[in-house]
């Protein structure tokens, strides 16, 4: 087994990558392959990948193959999943026709390389959020990108529990809303400074809590950042590691939240279009109507669950567990967000949400 290194920082020494070779030969029944490239990605704070150009000399995939090695990163988030939970979400993703990357074989021993990994096929096109709203050569296909997209998260919404491959999920919640608040809850209690402005947003939370109508699979990050676009299409659709069973609502606001719009303000769906038009993608797909008066509910969730995930990475940096400029900076926006929960709330007071227990 050959191995020449790639441009990037990587994780795989010499001895380390002849493990990663020995897996790959096992699993693809290759009696040689050359590792031919091997570069970090960029982008990836919960997660790491490392796009892998590997040649197969015999076996399955005999030939030259890009693939993308993705494995924890130092920076974890509570309540992402392992890797062999990931790939099974994956999996199922793939098998229901959803527009993903093939993932190929799961690795759940940290022996060949030091931690858990999984292998997918790479895709073309690229994800940055701020280049994808910003991006002129979009402007004539938003609409019909954002289509796409509401789309493929019917398609997925259409993955209902319990699924004989999801087993490592945990359990679907009787009340979506209830179970986020608790985690988040929880998650603010470890920190060690008081977050009035976000526990006062939480209390709130709960006392507006709507019935759901349904569970499904989510993707629970589905936003522009978290898929591929190729020349004006859709390529693939990105990190499944919070994917989980909740209300199809969660997923449908975390895309329009404006925490995810990168400033991008009238374009309410991921910065990239029109609610509109993501409403009918999904809407098409689902045949089902969105409750839009509930939207507001989840839209508000969402930026309580982002400020709450800002503060710990902000933490992991201060605590001194592990020194980074983007976890510090991260850190930084809790006050915008907080800011931006309070004002949502007030443009929404009083409002009784439909089905409200």
């Amino acid at each position: 087994m050959g191995m020449n290194g790639g441009n990037g920082v990587v994780p795989l020494g010499e001895e380390l990558s002849h493990g990663l070779g020995e897996f790959l030969s096992q699993v693809s029944g290759c009696e040689s392959l050359e590792i031919i490239a091997l570069e970090r990605l960029s982008g990836g704070a919960v997660q790491e990948n490392y796009a892998l150009d590997v040649h197969f000399g015999s076996g399955i995939m005999a030939g030259r193959h890009q693939l993308v090695l993705r494995t924890d990163a130092p920076s974890a988030v509570a309540t992402s999943r392992s890797r062999a939970d990931e790939f099974a979400v994956l999996k199922v993703a793939w098998q229901a026709g959803l527009k993903v990357p093939e993932p190929l074989w799961v690795c759940a021993d940290d022996s060949p390389i030091g931690r858990a990994f999984y292998v997918m096929r790479r895709l073309p096109g690229y994800a940055s959020g701020h280049r994808l709203v910003r991006d002129p050569a979009l402007d004539a296909v938003r609409e019909s990108l954002v289509e796409r997209l509401g789309e493929e998260l019917a398609r997925l919404h259409t993955i209902e529990p319990p699924h004989p491959e999801l087993e490592g999920l945990p359990q679907p919640p009787l009340s979506p809303a209830h179970a986020r608040i608790h985690e988040y809850r929880g998650y603010l209690d470890k920190l060690p400074e008081p977050q009035p402005a976000l526990e006062w947003g939480l209390r709130w939370l709960e006392r507006k809590a709507p019935v759901s109508d349904q569970v499904v699979l989510c993707h629970c990050d589905y936003r522009t950042g978290n898929y591929l676009v190729d020349e004006g299409e859709l390529s693939g659709i990105l990190d499944w590691e919070f994917a989980s069973w909740s209300d199809p609502l969660e997923d449908i606001a975390w895309f329009c939240a404006r925490c995810w719009r990168f400033g991008q303000w009238h374009q309410e769906a991921g910065g990239m279009g029109s609610r509109g038009a993501f409403y009918k993608g999904y809407e098409r797909i689902s045949g089902k109507s969105i409750n839009r008066k509930v939207i507001p509910y989840w839209e508000i969730m969402a930026t309580v669950r982002w400020a709450i995930i800002a503060l710990q990475q902000g933490h992991r940096h201060t605590s001194g567990e592990e020194t980074s400029l983007e976890l510090a900076l991260t850190g930084r926006m809790v006050p915008e967000m907080e800011l931006d929960a309070l004002m949502q709330i007030e443009a929404v007071k009083g409002e009784v949400f439909e089905r409200a227990q």
